[in-house]
């Protein structure tokens, strides 16, 4: 009987660091991230991302809206051709 004690006592101090071995292992980690959901990390890489995005949207609208400006300005010139600044042309050079 005592053995059996002995064996028991030796058994769960081997499986200690076994355990801890285990638990610490890279992938047992990534288990416990998966689980836990999204780390900070993460959610910093997302949050870049986004911000990426949203000025990427920003400068396209700009570029939009300048787009807008010079095709209706075409469109009056085109419309209105008496409108146009009068053509000039160089002085001929005096020798």
């Amino acid at each position: 009987m005592l053995w059996a004690i002995g064996f028991l006592i030796l058994l769960v101090a081997l499986l200690i660091p076994i355990l801890a071995i285990v638990l610490d292992s890279p992938a047992m980690r990534q288990v416990f991230e998966r689980r836990g959901g999204a780390t900070s990390r993460e959610i910093q890489e997302l949050a870049d991302k986004v911000r990426l995005l949203e000025d990427q949207v920003e400068d396209l609208s700009r570029s939009l809206e300048s787009l807008r400006e010079e095709t209706e300005f075409l469109q009056r010139l085109l419309e209105n051709p008496e409108q146009r600044p009068a053509q000039r042309s160089l002085p001929t050079p005096q020798s």
